[in-house]
């Protein structure tokens, strides 16, 4: 029996339970209103225009509508098992990922959540998702899981991988997503390799960078290269193409769990508090820790280039600028 965590539950040690194949079937509990939401560990964030929603463990959806400094709980989340993915490409249009290999969609900005996909039997976890437009989607997890929808999430197909050079199967872990401005989409995963699909997520490559243990996540910079980080401090920068990687130095050997990128800021975030940050587009890095040490799961930069974090702990609360 092969066993797996997902990003967040294999970085921060046992977080999350384990996924296995097979399982127990699963029955879709709704996630319950709690006033300790905002404590719970947060596995993704994003953007929803001006609305910030952030997912995490036990079904949780957060929302805040002041650059992170309140949040509130989302009313409505058909499934309580933890989310570790989501993607919105407006307003209104968005969509959330996790274990069960469940998807959600919302199209109301995250207020409330109907259930898209259940793989009710077979506890495969996605771990990302990213939506081009509010039609063309792609979804990863678990053993080189890529489902990809043309509809809207309405329907969603496995797409089959290559094995990767040197091995006689698909089976790496594919832990996040990022695309760039061109439409290319990029997945990281185990084994130090980004894949890289031009065509939606129905075909990728694999891209080497020369390192052998896992990336957790990635972005694209502002002149088109590309940054992926992972574990014990690794932090890769690579071309446009993905075939010449460096790696920047970093005294730090905590694993990196997020990547944001806001024009030329970078702010990049891990384990034991780490934070590192670029303000010339990742030619130069600084390096720190927050003062509690907490173990940082997501990042994001607001329309003002200053940093929202997350955590195991929930929600960081936002400094004063």
């Amino acid at each position: 029996m092969r066993f797996v965590k997902s990003l967040a539950g294999a970085a921060l040690a046992a977080l999350l339970p384990l996924a296995s194949l097979p399982a127990a079937p699963l029955d879709a509990v709704p996630a319950a209103p709690s006033s300790y939401a905002t404590q719970a560990t947060v596995l993704s964030a994003t953007w929803a225009n001006g609305r910030l929603v952030a997912v995490g463990d036990h079904g949780m959806v957060l929302l805040s509508d002041d650059r992170g400094r309140s949040f509130r709980q989302a009313g409505s989340v058909p499934l309580s098992s933890p989310l570790t993915g989501v993607s919105f490409v407006d307003a209104k249009q968005g969509w959330a990922v996790g274990h069960w290999g469940a998807i959600l969609n919302s199209s109301d900005g995250g207020d409330s959540w109907q259930l898209q996909r259940l793989s009710s039997e077979e506890d495969r976890p996605l771990f990302a998702v990213h939506f081009f437009n509010a039609r063309q989607g792609v979804a990863v997890g678990l053993w080189s899981l890529v489902l990809t929808t043309d509809d809207g999430g309405k329907t969603w197909t496995e797409q089959a991988l290559q094995a990767p050079p040197g091995y006689s199967r698909a089976d790496l872990n594919l832990l996040g997503l990022f695309a760039d401005h061109h439409g290319n989409l990029f997945a990281t995963a185990e084994r130090g390799q980004v894949l890289r699909s031009d065509d939606q997520g129905k075909t990728w490559r694999y891209l080497d960078t020369g390192y052998e243990g896992t990336l957790w996540s990635g972005a694209v910079l502002a002149d088109g290269t590309l940054l992926v980080g992972g574990q014990r401090g690794t932090l890769l920068h690579g071309s446009a193409d993905g075939q010449q990687w460096q790696r920047v130095s970093l005294e730090s050997k905590s694993s990196i769990t997020d990547v944001a990128v806001s024009g030329r800021q970078v702010v990049v975030v891990g384990l034991d508090g780490l934070m590192v940050r670029s303000g010339d587009g990742g030619l130069s890095f600084m390096e720190q820790h927050t003062a509690d040490g907490v173990s940082l799961t997501a990042a994001l930069l607001d329309a003002n280039d200053n940093p929202v974090l997350f955590s195991r702990r929930g929600v960081v609360p936002v400094q004063p600028q």
